[in-house]
């Protein structure tokens, strides 16, 4: 007869090999396995937490959210404000700009990266012990919508952080959620078959999709 711990350290190991194998999959683009031997560990891990439910975790694979998110989201407040940046319309705008930076920093160097701007949802990703608690949008940037349940379909967002032997008791991610145009002329065929309006963009595809 198996015992409770050797229950757990199989849920443990499954837990871990799962979330090695999203990682592959859904961020590094080199799957190593079949999507039906991916199928056959994820129905193991289930079929495990179902006899032993006192040794679910959080960012179990299996508590991944699935079909419709739920309409209307709470109102969170942010640790720290998301504020936005500035325009700048013209080469005069960066002088301007460099002028305030000198200001503040007179005896810091200055140094410039160019990037192209992708616009998406801006979101902050909390993580708590190196476990994903909660997910909010920008909002007005004091304020934003808890859209954890909803962040979770993105399997490209981690549960846990494995990388770091001792992570922090807490830390924040912030970035954008992006559709690229495959995706987003994908789902705007998929409404328009359905009669439904069509989004604008991929960043109104992205903002629309997370409140679905």
């Amino acid at each position: 007869m198996t015992s409770k711990k050797e229950i757990k350290k199989k849920i443990e190991e499954l837990n871990q090999k799962i979330r090695y194998h999203e990682r592959r999959y859904y961020v590094d683009n080199q799957p190593e396995i079949t999507d039906d031997e991916f199928d056959q560990l994820m129905s193991a891990l289930k079929r495990l937490e179902e006899k032993n439910p006192e040794f679910i975790s959080p960012d179990s694979p299996t508590q991944r959210v699935g079909g419709e998110p739920a309409e209307g989201f709470p109102t969170v407040e942010h640790r720290i404000p998301m504020l936005s940046l500035d325009n700048a319309y013209d080469f005069e705008g960066l002088l301007e700009f460099e002028d305030r930076i000198k200001r503040l920093l007179p005896s810091e160097p200055i140094e410039y990266v160019v990037e192209l701007k992708i616009a998406g949802l801006g979101v902050a990703l909390i993580y708590e012990n190196g476990v994903f608690t909660r997910g909010a949008t920008r909002g007005d940037g004091t304020k934003g919508e808890d859209i954890t349940s909803n962040l979770k379909t993105i399997k490209s967002i981690p549960l846990r952080i494995e990388d770091a032997d001792s992570p922090p008791e807490y830390f924040e991610v912030r970035g954008e959620v992006v559709l690229n145009h495959q995706a987003f002329y994908e789902i705007n065929r998929e409404r328009e078959m359905n009669g439904e309006p069509l989004f604008a963009n991929p960043r109104n595809a992205a903002a629309g999709s997370l409140r679905l």
